[in-house]
């Protein structure tokens, strides 16, 4: 049996930038941070007593006697691409799903984790990252970026680039003390929306708009942050001052990233103190986060009575195996 745990990831700035399509001709790059909710993904190989050979737990039940029954695309092609039979599979998670937190991609990389470890075989966080990618972007063909499954696997506070030749991951350096200052300024609430961050992309996608321009800026923005955040000498509200800045950009590059629920949300929060903020995620609901000096959370949190408050802490691990246990089988297929 092997029980992986996976983290979900909030995006600062930079996203969209991380399409294959726009930054293999303009460059990208993606500020995020991982932190402490987890998809977990308990994997064992299912005993021979039953009239199915799978059985699958998510937010439905599956028992199939193939792999081609499954209805799950991302387990049925996860399962074909490294020849998994025979097996039990569980979800669950602290967050959920369709929510703007990467959750898909966590999910997709904590079973590719759990799959190799139950052959016996370890995979690294690039290889975890890579086949993650392919297996939703290709597989799966579901639209979306690559930011999702690098942040999953990797963990941490990290700057990605990408460019032509594919990605690099380097973590930001910043002080235990003003990381820990960055953390106690952010507040995240459940908007009670949830969707298909595949399907928002898909109508962005459609709807025409000439979105270089944006994506230019708010690539730039990386930069900007990126220096608030390691400079100390920085004020590090200008943070805040910046996810606003980017959010503005964010709303422009497509019909389905806001609707009116998000913004007056979104205005509630800053007219009460919040100097800046943004929904995560493809856009269309979700989770938003506010950056908020101290002194104006009270104030914040009354604003937005009636939506579930989130405290969280970033972390750094990504995807891990947390229980191992082997097992001996034998494919008779």
């Amino acid at each position: 049996m092997v029980i992986t745990k996976t983290p979900f990831r909030m995006s600062f700035f930079g996203g969209g930038t991380d399409m294959e399509e726009y930054f293999r001709e303009n460059g990208g790059a993606v500020l995020s941070s991982t932190f402490d909710k987890y998809c977990y993904v308990n994997v064992r190989h299912l005993p021979r007593f039953f009239d199915y050979s799978t059985e699958l737990s998510y937010a439905k039940t599956e028992r199939v006697t193939s792999v081609e029954d499954i209805e799950h695309p991302a387990i049925r092609n996860a399962m074909k691409m490294l020849d998994m039979h025979e097996i039990r599979l569980t979800y669950e998670a602290d967050l959920p799903a369709r929510s703007g937190l990467g959750t898909s991609s966590s999910f997709a990389v904590g079973m590719l984790n759990a799959f190799y470890a139950l052959k016996g075989k370890y995979a690294d966080k690039k290889k975890l990252a890579n086949e993650a990618i392919y297996l939703e972007r290709v597989l799966c063909k579901e639209a979306g970026g690559w930011q999702d499954q690098i942040a999953a696997s990797f963990g941490g506070m990290n700057r990605i680039n990408f460019n032509a030749d594919g990605y690099e991951v380097l973590p930001v350096i910043i002080s235990p003390e003003r990381k820990q200052k960055l953390n106690e300024s952010l507040m995240m609430f459940f908007t009670g929306f949830t969707r298909f961050s595949s399907e928002i992309q898909k109508v962005n996608a459609r709807d025409g708009r000439d979105k270089t321009a944006q994506l230019k800026e708010m690539y730039t923005l990386v930069d900007e942050a990126e220096k608030v955040l390691t400079d100390k000498g920085a004020d590090l509200d200008d943070f805040g001052r910046l996810l606003d800045h980017t959010w503005k950009l964010k709303r422009q590059t497509g019909a389905a990233v806001s609707t009116d629920s998000i913004d007056g949300l979104y205005k509630k929060g800053t007219d009460a103190g919040a100097l800046g903020g943004k929904l995560l995620g493809a856009g269309g609901g979700g989770f938003l986060v506010f950056y908020v000096p101290a002194e104006k959370q009270d104030t914040v949190r009354s604003a937005m009575e009636g939506f579930l408050e989130i405290p969280f802490q970033f972390e750094n691990g990504g995807s891990r195996v947390i229980h191992y246990t082997p097992e001996s089988y034998e494919n008779v297929i």
